[in-house]
């Protein structure tokens, strides 16, 4: 059995409430769900049971589940009884289309982060169990892969799923770091960059941080549960917020005749000599525009800032090492 006090521990004492309340024939007192339920036995006191009952019940009906008070025959009558109609339980048969079902296979092979392949093979398997079988032949010519290389990922995940705060070492764009204690409210990929959006406890304040700033381990600084992400947070939009809020610099490149095509459109250019050209670019983000330089190799070279330009040197290193410094 799983630690009294875990999600998990939650989980399954109100999937037992469920079950004794769906399939009894009459409504039950309170008294025949504490002897029915096994964690409701294991209570230390009639105090317990009772606010631990009472939190059960606002969470089923939270979450839909029609729980009805009823009155109780002869024996009971001075307290109300429990239950959960089969009628009004049941869904209906769930049917899909073609192209609903060609979508679902293609949703199911969209994952291919470790994390989340095992839900969506699963779901996969629950589909087919109950005769739907996705048209994998519809979309045979699409490869969608959404995955992530940070390895802040998975911790993250799971802290998210189970509201725990966590705490890591941020990198701030200059490279300093600092640590961060965060509630997490969502997980986004926006323009090839994953986002953790929350509450920084440290600067009671809202933040968004980038996956791939976060150093080294990510821990938990809390228990399971212990807040609530808001209804209304919208991460898309947090997100967009903080790039629009964003102090712009400016770059000044040189950038080969016929590259840097990207570049030029977002830039003022002016025409240079020996086959180069003066450009100089706003920005938000040195990571984002020192990325963004590094893929054209030799065909843009960065003037200033200086930070900008030990980025961009810091990223190509980084690639040279990881091919043995052979330049290949």
């Amino acid at each position: 059995m799983s630690a009294p006090n875990s999600p998990a521990a939650k989980t399954e004492r109100l999937m037992n409430l469920v079950m004794t309340l769906l399939y009894t024939r009459r409504p039950l007192s309170r008294a025949r769900l504490r002897e029915s339920v096994e964690q409701y036995r294991s209570a230390p006191s009639d105090e317990a049971f009772e606010r631990m009952f009472e939190r059960d019940k606002d969470e089923l009906r939270e979450l839909g589940i029609p729980l009805v008070t009823e009155e109780i025959t002869a024996g009971w009558e001075d307290e109300p009884g429990y239950r959960i109609h089969q009628r009004d339980y049941a869904l209906p048969q769930i049917r899909f289309d073609s192209d609903e079902l060609a979508v679902l296979g293609l949703a199911a092979r969209t994952w291919s982060h470790a994390t989340l392949a095992g839900p969506a093979g699963t779901a996969l398997r629950k589909l087919r169990a109950s005769g739907v079988e996705p048209d994998h032949e519809a979309f045979a010519f699409v490869e969608a892969r959404l995955g992530t290389r940070e390895p802040a990922f998975g911790p993250l995940l799971e802290a998210l799923l189970a509201e725990t705060p966590v705490r890591f070492s941020y990198a701030r764009p200059g490279g300093e770091s600092s640590q961060r204690t965060v509630q997490p409210w969502g997980l986004t990929s926006q323009s090839g960059h994953w986002y953790l959006t929350g509450l920084d406890t440290g600067r009671d304040a809202p933040r968004v941080f980038r996956l791939s700033r976060i150093t080294g381990k990510v821990a938990t600084a809390g228990r399971p549960g212990s807040y609530s992400v808001p209804p209304e947070h919208d991460p898309v939009a947090m997100i967009r917020r903080r790039r629009e809020g964003r102090e712009l610099g400016l770059a000044r490149l040189r950038v080969r005749e016929g590259a840097g095509n990207a570049l030029r459109h977002r830039a003022v250019v002016a025409a240079g000599k020996d086959g180069w050209d003066v450009v100089q670019l706003p920005f938000g983000d040195v990571q984002d525009l020192a990325h963004e330089i590094a893929s054209y190799g030799g065909g843009v070279l960065v003037e200033e800032p200086q930070e900008l330009r030990a980025a961009v040197l810091a990223i190509l290193r980084a690639a040279a090492d990881a091919h043995g410094g052979s330049g290949r």
